[in-house]
């Protein structure tokens, strides 16, 4: 049974059956998806998530805002957000860290390095 409830936000269906694969190898977290930030905030708005995988480059709404808006909902505010982009410089991270994410990783990413930094922010053995 899933202790984890993972939101994971991203527009490519690729890179986000990618992501719920990776996650599935965790017995004990559950994968909801959602394919931009207004579909991420509605799926927040219904359900309490325990940590948070987001892309930053969507439509409608990208990924930093979606932090933002996390980051000031009362439910989700200390939920931990992984940033998972193509931006990889420095001042973007920087942005996304300095709005609340707790992790930031670049693609193309890797399954191990994502479960493990979904383990870590879970403090899972």
């Amino acid at each position: 049974m899933a202790e984890y409830t993972c939101l994971v936000v991203e527009d490519s269906p690729m890179m986000r059956q990618l992501l719920v694969f990776a996650l599935n190898r965790l017995k004990c977290v559950r994968v909801v998806e959602a394919d931009d930030g207004v579909d991420g905030l509605r799926k927040l708005a219904a359900t309490k998530f325990d940590i948070v995988i987001t892309d930053i480059n969507m439509p409608i709404m990208d990924g930093l805002k979606l932090v933002k808006r996390i980051r000031s909902d009362a439910v989700h505010k200390d939920v931990p957000i992984v940033i998972i982009t193509t931006e990889g410089a420095a001042e973007d991270r920087q942005r996304a860290l300095m709005l609340g994410a707790n992790a930031y990783i670049t693609k193309p990413i890797q399954a191990p390095h994502v479960i493990s930094k979904v383990k870590d922010l879970l403090k899972i053995e």
